[in-house]
This record gives structure tokens, sequence and C-alpha cells, in this order.
């Protein structure tokens, strides 16, 4: 992995994997960290299945989040509209050597650009701006999480950055540890982890950036409500102080151990800008109007299109790539990929690919009139069995609709094979996948699936093509969201593929609040098949989603994410170690074993992870686009070639 160009600091860059917390479609955050083996490691992020990362409100009919009011620009933006037209190659134009222009999708134009988001989706919009006002001080890159130079190292167990203590506790009368004086006084280990802040960055008005301001974060966030992610911390934290100009220490709460300790610190808020602020009131203030940051770049302006950042003179780090940031938000990747033609775009994002626009990338790219990178995301579609259903509890039918559904015709279909058919729920690039030769497979092959369904007793018994359950037709009803495209075309090809096993499959499309509903089909487990995505992290985590006690159900109060049912001892045990161990070593061979369980028992079938892009200009080199980090993440090391 190569150096990130930052301010110049003991940058000990280190990849390291780590836990990300369960976000359902309307950006409910499950409840926190674990503490040791009593709660769940929260690992993935279920989404409203649609076909934008963000699209939970569209597929669900949420009304859009109106966004903070941004200060207008101080000088005009470069280009509020981009032409749509495939002429617009014949008038070609360059972006001036002291302006970069990104360009998005408006379906990902953010709320804000505050450096804490209220949800996964709000921060994915956010980040591609925010990186450049508010580098992560650890960035979640290729699966993993890696030093910007915010901070000087990931601090680890194994680098002294972090340590586990000995403590004294108080315990209650049920024995569970209390912060209030009892009788019963115990043993119980403490991770206290240290993080030391780059003592060269600044704020854009030249203020240097201290220690305590990401303590005043840490303040800040226990007196108001700074989103799910810093809710997460503090459910985590005991105390948070500062040890001297350019050092805080995160105490978490005794008993709490889990592998994603390190990501306790407090992203800086600046003390001397927002002190006489009331808490509440700072999404509305002055600052977020026109936030300013520590990173490369600042804010200068925005309008209804087009948000722009001007140069931070008081960056530290190497020289910048351009003086000027422009970003533009477009309908539609059709005008993405216009805007590179017409020279307007330097570089463009999009979580999504129509399946029509591939062949014309493939084409633009094959002419080298851009760069075009296909980048198979973290939010990956599946088929969710219910194994109450007592069709379903036989392994043999579970095993028959697997063997059914062509993925590969699917994915080619969908993505022309850019993104790959997934052999179990980690993803490839997550540090635990296990070797697909380790792992049942399930390839498609019609002929099986119609042998383990005769096997079953479930024939043709008059030769009409539809198989028989008691004496009539079977029918399996899959669940999925309305108004996804993407969906409907998966649940389409599904039915086709089972038709031609001779099981018809009922399709049933419903609201996404209505499918995640506390009260909905998928946590009241009221569904045969369900089709739905979740989104992945750093790290594969996994116990909300696979454990006995995740199951939902009215004795956990229908709380955590195993829908399928799926409880199997020697599985359990196996992602409870995988998700509270801090020993790498006894994590990897944990997650092996309950990979090899998962696709034996088939409780879901992964289908493939949905298709990213990015797109360069051949001007452009240095853009490395990845599945977590934003486009923007690596911005400081672009440059325009002549």
């Amino acid at each position: 992995m190569s150096n990130h160009d930052n301010p110049p600091v003991q940058n000990i860059e280190r990849r390291v994997p780590n836990v990300e917390q369960n976000i359902n479609a309307e950006g409910r955050r499950s409840k926190g960290f674990r503490r040791a083996h009593r709660r769940f490691a929260l690992g993935l992020l279920p989404l409203a299945l649609c076909v934008l990362l963000s699209a939970c409100a569209i597929e669900g009919g949420v009304p859009p989040r109106t966004p903070t009011e941004l200060a207008p620009a101080t000088r005009p933006p470069q280009a509020t509209s981009l032409p749509t037209s495939p002429l617009a190659a014949a008038t070609a134009t360059t972006q001036p050597n002291d302006t970069l222009a990104l360009g998005l999708l408006t379906t990902n134009q953010p709320r804000d650009l505050l450096p804490y988001h209220s949800d996964s989706a709000d921060a994915r919009n956010s980040e591609p701006i925010t990186t450049l006002l508010f580098p992560p001080p650890l960035l979640a890159l290729n699966y993993g999480y890696t030093t910007t130079g915010v901070l000087e190292q990931v601090p680890l167990l194994e680098n002294g950055g972090a340590e586990l203590r000995s403590v004294d506790v108080f315990l209650d009368a049920a024995g569970t540890i209390t912060t209030t004086a009892t009788d019963v006084v115990t043993k119980a280990q403490q991770i206290v982890v240290t993080y030391r802040w780059n003592p060269q960055l600044k704020w854009a008005d030249g203020t240097p950036l201290t220690a305590d301001d990401s303590v005043f974060a840490y303040e800040l966030a226990r007196q108001t409500p700074l989103g799910a992610d810093a809710a997460t911390r503090l459910g985590l934290t005991d105390r948070y102080v500062v040890v001297d100009a350019h050092t805080t220490q995160a105490f978490l709460k005794p008993d709490f151990l889990d592998p994603n300790y390190f990501l306790t610190f407090w992203t800086p808020l600046p003390r001397h800008l927002l002190k006489n602020v009331a808490p509440g009131a700072l999404r509305a203030s002055d600052w977020a109007a026109r936030p300013l940051g520590y990173g490369p770049y600042t804010f200068e302006g925005a309008d209804a299109t087009t948000i722009r950042l001007t140069r931070n003179t008081f960056w530290a780090g190497n020289a910048l790539p351009a003086e000027w940031v422009s970003v533009s938000f477009l309908e539609s990747v059709d005008a993405l990929r216009n805007g590179l033609l017409s020279g307007r775009l330097d570089v463009a994002s999009a979580d999504r690919v129509p399946p029509d626009q591939i062949p014309l990338l493939d084409q633009n790219a094959a002419q080298r009139l851009m760069q075009v990178s296909y980048v198979p995301g973290p939010v990956w579609e599946h088929l969710d069995y219910n194994l109450d259903v007592p069709l379903l509890q036989d392994i043999r039918v579970r095993r028959a609709i697997a063997l059914a559904i062509d993925r590969v015709g699917l994915t080619g279909a969908l993505f022309a094979g850019h993104t790959p058919v997934l052999d179990s729920w980690l993803l490839p690039g997550q540090w635990a996948t296990a070797p697909a030769d380790q792992l049942t497979r399930y390839d498609y092959d019609p002929d099986e699936a119609r042998r383990l369904l005769d096997e079953v007793g479930l024939v043709d018994s008059n030769g009409d093509g539809q198989r028989e359950l008691d004496g009539a037709p079977l029918t399996i009803e899959l669940l999925t969201t309305e108004g996804a495209p993407l969906r409907s075309q998966i649940a389409e090809q599904l039915r086709k593929d089972l038709a031609d096993v001779g099981v018809t499959l009922d399709i049933k499309a419903v609201k996404s609040q209505e499918l995640y509903s506390p009260n909905g089909p998928l946590f009241q487990r009221q569904f045969e098949l369900v089709l739905f995505a979740w989104i992945a992290g750093p790290d594969p985590a996994g116990l909300a989603l696979w454990s006995c006690k995740a199951v939902p159900s009215q004795q956990n109060a229908f709380t955590g994410d195993n829908f399928p049912g799926w409880c199997f001892r020697e599985a359990d045990q196996a992602i409870t170690v995988a998700t509270t161990s801090l020993d790498q070593a006894e994590r990897q061979q944990a997650y092996l074993r309950q990979q090899q369980l998962f696709t034996q028992e088939l409780p879901s079938l992964p289908l493939f992870q949905r298709l990213g892009l990015a797109l360069a200009s051949p001007q452009i080199s240095g853009v490395q686009p990845d599945a977590l980090a934003p486009i923007t993440w690596n911005l400081t090391t672009w440059e325009r070639q002549p």
C-alpha cells in the first residue's frame, strides 16, 4: 500500500481490520459496542434495497431531508450545468490548471458538510467533500484502516498505542459492573488508547489544531446528538481526556473488549469558533453554513448544484494539485460521462452503473477518451430463507433453490461481469474471507436442483412443468422492496430461473419503511424468501447477523438481524469468538469455520456486490477508487498531465 501524502509527520501507515456498526434502511443503528461476550458485534449495514447506497429514502418514499443552508459562493462556479448530449465531445474544453472539477450524482448530494454524520448514507454522501475539509483521523481503505496524517499512527495493542489495564470495579446485586459504590469489588480489564495528533495541523483561519479540539467534540457529543457513530463511541467510552497539547487518551468502559477499540477517537471540532454556540444549535450555526476545517481545502461557497472549495493556505502538507475544487451534482451517469467527454469534468464517481451505460463507457475507455474504473462496492445483495417455514427447513430445498439461480448470468446481464458472484457473506478483499475451495459452493446447476427437488418428493405429477406440494402448485413468496429497478430485475431473473426447475416464485414488493419497521415482516420474520442488501465494513463482524441471540423474537424484543432464524451451535460459538477475540489468528480461524458452516447449511444465499464507477480524464493521474474510501481520499496526490 502506498503512503498518503499528508502533512509531514511520522506517518506509520498500517492497514488494520475493524468492525463497522449496523445500520438499517431508515438509518437506525443497532446498539453499540460489545462488552466482552455479552453484546452484539455490529459489522454489516442493512440497506434499503435500492440501486443507490443512499436511496432508502427513494425506495421507501421517505421525503428527502432538507439540506443545511450553505453559504453562496463568493465567486461564480465554473460549471453549473453540463451537456448530456453525445455531441458534447465535439466541443470539448479543458479545465484550467487552477481548478479540479469533480462530478457526483444528485442523489448523493450531501445534506451538510460537517464531519459528524447522522447515518451511513449521510456519511457516504458527504465524505467526497468532507474528506478534503476534515480528513478522517483514520481512513477506511481497502477493507482496512490507515492513517491520513492527522494521527501519527493507528494505535494498537501490538504497537504500544493501546494497552490493557487491570482496574477495580464495583458490581451490583446482579453481578453487573456499576459506577455506584457497592460492597462488591472485583478486577476487570480496561483498554486505554492513546492518540497522537499531528502538531503541524492548523484550522483554515490559522489557529493551531490541538488535542483540546478533539476533546471538545467529545464534550459536545455528550450534550447533543452528533449522529450514529458518535452515539456508538459514547456507548463504549468511559472518559476521553487531554494528555498534552497533541495527545488524547480514550479510556474504554471496563470489561469492554472489542477489536475496534482503536476507533474511539473524536474528530476535532474548532473550540475557538464553537465554544459560544449552544450545543443544540451547532447545525444551524454560521460555522455549519460555512464550515472551516483543517484539511487541504476549505469551503468557499455553494449554489443549488455546485459546491466550491479553495486551498487552505495554512495546509502544511504537500503541494496541492489545484487552487480550487469544484463539485457538481448531475442527474445521471450519462451526464457524468458526457461531462468527461466535454472536458467540463476532470473526475466523476457514482455508486451505481446502469446496464445501458456499460457499453458506452467501455467504448470511451477503448478510445482513450477517459479512464474508466468499475469498483465492486460494499453493498451486496442476498436472498434469505426463513427457516421457520417447514418447506425451507429441508437443506435439500434450500440447496436446490441456490443451484437453480444463474448468478453468473445475472451479474453478466446487470453489470457485464464486472462484479463477482459471492461464495460467502464475507466479501473478496475482507481480511477474513475464506478461500473458495474451503467452502461449499453453489454454481449454477439446474439439473442437480431438479434432482434434489425430486428427492424431497416435490415432483411434477401431471407434466405441466409445475411441481406440487400437498397437491397444490409449489409456490414460494419472495419479499422485496418496491420502486427499485435493480431489485426488480434481480427478482424477475430469480422467478425465471426457479420456473425452469418447476417452482413458482410469487414476488411481493413492499415499501422499505414497511419492510424494515420493527413491526414489519423482516423483524417479525413473516416471510418465506426475502431479497435485500447489506453494506460491508472494513471488518466482517457478524454477531448481530448470525448468532443465536440475534434471531428477532419476543424474547429479545425483536432485535438482532439474524432474519433467517439460523441457530447452529458450532457456528454460534465460532462467530462469538470471531467477533470478540483480540487475537487476530484466533479470529481468522473462527471466521473460517463459521463460513464453512454457513455455506454448508445455507441460511442465506449471497448473490453479488453492487457495482460502483469512477471516471477520470486522460490528463488526470493518481485517481485510486476504493470500495470504502471516497473518490477524493488521495486527491492531494493527483496530477494533471499536459
